[in-house]
């Protein structure tokens, strides 16, 4: 796939720039690093999104509107894969002769003369990038980063940095990861998702293979060699004498991990590298899949030439990713998460480390399934995910532009969970979750809100009901 950066285009030619849909993580994340690099930088929203208010003290002008007048005086307009091709923007930019990029494509722009190290992978691959991130800047490196979620510090989804290294999420839902030139391809694992994308699993895999492939002569990849189809990719790249650095439980692994422990605190692990002990990893935030999600990113700072000490401390300082195991806040004994997951393994992940955290207490998940088409096609999966809880609020689907079948959607999906049917309920109405699980939740409980993006609204208004329940003899 034809990439800006093999014609040398940077950021700064694309003159001023606006982008569509500005307030969601991944175009927010393009839209900080512009700014913090100079260029020019508009936007339109329909929703007062929290990066609005970093993006307009950095100098964004925020339309809060859809509207043809936004394109004056524009240069370049950035869309998504989410907007419409007839979306009336694009009209107008077309009308107007505008240049008109796709996210990854400006992003690649962003990239002209750094290294880049692209983190992709079915799950785990914004935790991933955010800790490589994070490990380069405590070595000194000052990295350009652009990453799909932000880190807890606020803001930091997008920056532009005077060190040699980028560091990027790399998306491969609608192939645009094919744009990157990367000097390190990081594939954190290949797990069935996207098949309207890729056809099956074999398409996908290919599609991973393809990314690798557009790995610079002098870059490497890294992958996890406790995952089938990624050995397997691995064993691939080797034999067309590509370098693949591996990490993992597997006795073979290049950056070998053992004795991973996790509890509320965070997740401990022994490592060794190329047989040579590192002595034990932390990283503050529990889960057995967190453990390797740090593996990938130490294994990746490592080749990279950087220092253990400094690669080991700077993970033990990692303050976790926004709606990656984020608690929100308690009130009246109640602890509130937020948790991104909606694909069933991620799921199934973060509930079994959520069971934990709320042990002797109860889990209550209210889950918005994300996508009609992942819904429908993984509904056993993700209903066997939600069993894992104590009780489950399914809200619909959140599936912008889609069209639910009869027999499709959120109820549907309810009705799969295998939890009695006084320990689910499915609402449709975002206005009626917070009462219902204000009602539901006891003192000692942890509630997490999972799934589509706007769930992550949601974390307030439950934590604001629990607040005032007053004395519900349920609580």
């Amino acid at each position: 796939m034809k990439s800006l950066i093999d014609d040398g285009v940077t950021a700064e030619d694309l003159g001023r720039v606006h982008l569509i849909g500005i307030g969601g993580v991944g175009m927010s994340g393009l839209a900080r690093l512009l700014l913090t690099r100079g260029v020019p930088t508009s936007g339109s929203e329909l929703r007062e999104w929290p990066s609005l208010v970093g993006l307009r003290a950095l100098g964004g002008v925020i339309h809060m509107a859809h509207v043809a007048e936004n394109l004056r005086d524009v240069d370049t307009v950035v869309y998504s894969t989410a907007i419409p091709d007839d979306h009336l923007e694009l009209v107008e930019a077309r009308r107007l002769g505008l240049r008109i990029l796709h996210r990854s494509e400006a992003l690649a722009a962003t990239m002209t003369g750094r290294r880049t190290i692209a983190v992709a992978g079915t799950h785990g691959k914004t935790t991933t990038t955010s800790m490589t991130t994070l490990i380069l800047q405590h070595c000194g490196q000052d990295p350009s980063f652009c990453i799909g979620g932000e880190s807890s510090e606020a803001g930091s989804n997008g920056h532009h940095g005077t060190g040699e290294y980028f560091v990027a999420e790399a998306d491969e839902s609608d192939r645009s990861f094919l744009r990157y030139r990367p000097h390190v391809s990081l594939v954190t694992n290949i797990d069935a998702d996207h098949l309207n994308t890729y056809g099956d699993l074999d398409g996908l895999a290919e599609g991973f293979a393809e990314f690798c492939r557009q790995t610079t002569p002098d870059g490497f990849v890294v992958t996890c060699a406790d995952d089938v189809r990624c050995r397997s990719l691995a064993d691939q790249l080797r034999a067309e004498g590509r370098t693949v650095f591996t990490y993992g439980e597997a006795e073979d692994a290049d950056l070998r991990i053992a004795d991973v422990t996790s509890d509320s605190s965070g997740a401990r692990y022994r490592a060794w590298l190329d047989g040579e002990p590192l002595g034990e990893i932390t990283v503050p935030t529990p889960g057995h899949h967190m453990a390797l999600n740090s593996a990938a990113a130490v294994l990746t700072a490592l080749r990279l030439g950087l220092h253990a000490t400094c690669v080991v401390e700077g993970l033990a300082a990692f303050p976790g990713v926004r709606r990656r195991f984020e608690l929100k806040g308690t009130a009246d004994g109640v602890r509130v998460y937020d948790e991104y997951a909606y694909h069933p393994t991620s799921m199934d992940a973060a509930l079994r480390t959520l069971r934990g955290v709320a042990d002797p207490g109860r889990l209550i998940v209210v889950f918005q399934p994300y996508r009609m088409y992942r819904t429908r096609d993984f509904q056993t999966e993700i209903a066997a995910a939600l069993s894992l809880a104590d009780e489950a609020v399914v809200m619909e689907v959140f599936g912008p532009g889609e069209v639910r079948e009869p027999g499709e959607g959120g109820a549907a999906l309810t009705r799969a969970v295998a939890l009695d049917e006084d320990r689910k309920v499915f609402v449709p109405s975002w206005s009626d979750v917070p009462a219902e699980v204000a009602r539901r939740a006891r003192q000692g409980d942890v509630v997490v809100t999972m799934g589509a993006p706007p769930i992550s609204l949601l974390g307030d208004e439950l934590l604001a009901a629990l607040s005032t329940r007053g004395a519900d003899p349920g609580a």
